[in-house]
């Protein structure tokens, strides 16, 4: 048997102050030209005064708060060239240049599947990243475990959760698997607002760069470490000077 990296979401989250969660509706995304006037909604959107949400069939998303936007986008069977959650999220703060923009977390979710038979993905988790111990023999199942991982990188901090989770099949069986998620968290910076804006959308910018930093870490420094025989899917994110103009 063997693992295939998936990378099944990429999320932008912004960090703001006095962001009203009620401007959020297709409307307002259609007539701003944050998004296509074709898309179709994959369900009817959710309005609160705390939060609103807007999903498309596209698969993505976007979820609106007082402290923060949310922008998320399946990519499982996507090329760089067909995400667009980057731009999406330039236009919305370009749209509302004036929220106070305090950061921006850019956000990759990937997993690996295990033998349904077998409980290799909790054993990935207790064996492979967790020292062995008198710990794990409390209680009488087995203990289950959630990695939480925090890196310096020289551009930004880089926060790593692995987690054990299950995929739900249609005939209501489940297949194990481990869960990446990962998140570069940058602060914006700049003493006025354009400088701000600038900044802000120089990070989404490096959404690929990042993404790519990501898939080599999972792929060269934690794959290796499961005892079977290991494949990747072709990497759909290479960058050339072009894609990163």
């Amino acid at each position: 048997m063997s693992q295939t990296l998936i990378t099944q979401e990429f999320g932008i989250i912004i960090a703001a102050k006095n962001h009203k969660p009620t401007i959020l509706n297709p409307d307002f995304l259609k007539y701003s030209g944050i998004v296509p006037a074709e898309w179709e909604l994959a369900r009817q959107p959710i309005y609160t005064p705390s939060v609103s949400q807007v999903a498309f069939t596209n698969g993505i998303a976007i979820v609106a708060e007082p402290t923060r936007i949310i922008f998320i986008e399946a990519i499982e069977d996507k090329t760089a060239k067909d995400i667009t959650i980057a731009d999406i999220a330039k236009k919305y703060v370009q749209t509302l240049p004036h929220v106070e923009y305090e950061a921006v977390g850019l956000n990759p979710r990937s997993y690996i599947t295990f033998d349904q038979q077998q409980d290799t993905s909790h054993q990935y988790l207790s064996e492979k990243l967790l020292s062995p111990g008198d710990w794990q023999e409390i209680g009488t199942t087995p203990v289950r475990a959630t990695l939480n991982l925090a890196y310096t990188l020289e551009r930004c901090p880089f926060y790593l959760t692995i987690s054990e989770a299950a995929l739900q099949n249609p005939d209501e069986t489940s297949i194990p698997i481990v869960l990446f998620n990962g998140s570069f968290s940058y602060q914006i910076i700049g003493e006025t607002v354009p400088e701000r804006l600038i900044n802000l959308h120089q990070i989404i910018d490096n959404w690929q760069a990042d993404l790519l930093t990501y898939q080599d870490m999972i792929r060269s420094k934690f794959l290796p470490q499961i005892p079977l025989n290991t494949t990747v899917v072709p990497d759909l994110f290479s960058m050339n000077a072009s894609a990163l103009a």
